[in-house]
């Protein structure tokens, strides 16, 4: 196994990560770049935007963080920012995939039907007249972007809305009524979060950094994700913890100190609450 320190960040898959202009739009195949994976696509993250894929031909196996399944075509995903995750196709297989920066998904949250804070991956039958639907809004998507500077965005917002509200119909889950201000609000601390929960900040700095107060911050983290804002800083901390063990070779100590997890017992004491085992055990368990 050739040694990895990090779970690898990419703009669009081969590309190092970068700053995004405000509202980005990215729309492509993933056989236009299949000289670049062969159709293995390693373990990898997008830290600024979430991608929807839409397999239109063939399949494989899709991995979401530590979880894998397998599909075949039509089949379609949301991923969010800095979410994990891999596939491995065949060689004829393709997808469309539309990439979109953080603030333009924010600005969709409280108008589409999908909550946009998880990964979902669906699957179903080509003569559903949903999954046509998705179909015909890929190819839609697919040619206004093509469209080049004559693109228009706003049109490009409307029908990739139009695609994750369908899929919450499909089964994805749904958004929740939220208002929108409050939604804004906890996807600022989701990431806010991202960028700072190696510090071990309080609670009192995430509601100074967002200019807020406690009872909204705490009010928004419940609302849009279900969480106290301490217990998101917890669960991020274990989602990376669980990405390390399982994408990287790291000993479990290096893993915990990067955590801010100074003392090995410590870090093992809160990995086996959460988790049920030692993360040497649950590494084990998921490594492949």
């Amino acid at each position: 196994m050739v040694e990895r320190n990090q779970v690898p960040a990419f703009f669009v898959y081969g590309e190092p990560s970068r700053a995004l202009d405000i509202g980005f739009l990215h729309v492509e195949t993933v056989m236009a770049r299949k000289s670049l994976h062969l159709g293995h696509v390693a373990a990898h993250k997008h830290p600024l935007m979430g991608q929807i894929t839409y397999w239109f031909e063939g399949g494989g196996t899709y991995r979401i963080e530590e979880r894998t399944w397998s599909f075949s075509a039509p089949a379609i995903s949301f991923v969010p920012s800095n979410v994990v995750h891999a596939f491995d196709v065949g060689e004829h297989s393709d997808a469309v995939v539309v990439s979109i920066s953080d603030d333009l998904l924010g600005a969709m949250a409280p108008l589409v039907d999908l909550a946009l804070d998880a990964p979902v991956l669906l699957g179903g039958e080509a003569s559903d007249p949903t999954w046509q639907r998705i179909a015909a809004l890929l190819d839609m998507i697919a040619q206004e972007y093509r469209g080049g500077a004559g693109a228009s965005q706003r049109m490009l917002s409307n029908l990739i809305g139009a695609v994750l509200s369908l899929m919450a119909r499909l089964g994805g889950g749904a958004g929740g009524d939220a208002a929108a201000p409050s939604v804004a609000l906890g996807f600022a601390l989701r990431r806010a979060i991202d960028r700072h929960f190696r510090e071990d900040w309080p609670v009192a700095r995430y509601v100074e950094l967002l200019a807020t107060t406690a009872h909204l911050l705490d009010r928004a983290a419940r609302e849009t994700f279900g969480q106290t804002v301490k217990g998101m800083v917890l669960e991020r901390r274990l989602l990376e913890a669980k990405r390390l063990l399982v994408f990287t070779v790291r000993p479990v100590e290096d893993i915990g100190r990067e955590l801010g997890f100074e003392d090995p017992a410590y870090f093992s004491r809160f990995f086996r609450n959460r988790v049920g085992e030692a993360p040497a055990v649950w590494r084990r368990g998921h490594m492949r």
